[in-house]
């Protein structure tokens, strides 16, 4: 039996953007509520509203509003794949569609810097996608709540976005 396909979401993403964090591919939560790191465990929001001084419970559009504002995009490695759960590691290799990025960056030419949201996404960034030389490249701790991490500890390495 094959798992189910996933379908990314659209990209956070507003005029100017000059910072991309990327994902993997969306959770299962996500995907229901059709909201990046829709996981309440998740410490995307909590760290991002730190970082760039939002309620990291606000309402989902001011929340993607306050990014936006501040610019930084979000959007997901992978168009679509195959995977069972939420797990980076359920992801079949040979299922894995990368998101359009060379039209992504064409229209959005300030983007200077992109942040993987853990290995994953970084590994299959590299894998599937011709990396930019214009672009500065990091990795950054997961968010998951499957890394446990402490959170504290994640964001002094988040804290890097902020860097120029």
């Amino acid at each position: 039996m094959r798992a189910p396909e996933v379908a990314g979401l659209p990209p956070i993403v507003g005029g100017r953007p000059t910072v991309l964090i990327l994902g993997n591919a969306p959770s299962v939560l996500s995907l229901q509520t059709q909201q990046y790191y829709g996981n309440p465990r998740n410490a995307f929001w909590r760290i991002a509203g730190e970082l760039y001084g939002f309620d990291p419970a606000a309402p989902y559009a001011e929340r993607t509003a306050a990014l936006v504002e501040r610019g930084v995009a979000v959007w997901d490695v992978l168009q679509h794949c195959r995977r069972v759960g939420s797990l980076d590691s359920a992801v079949e290799r040979d299922s894995m569609v990368p998101n359009d990025f060379e039209s992504f960056f064409d229209s959005h030419p300030e983007i200077s810097r992109v942040f993987f949201t853990g290995g994953a996404a970084e590994t299959n960034y590299r894998r599937l996608v011709r990396v930019s030389a214009r672009v500065t490249y990091a990795r950054l701790p997961s968010t998951s709540p499957a890394h446990t991490r402490p959170v504290a500890a994640k964001l002094a390495a988040w804290r890097e976005i902020l860097e120029l």
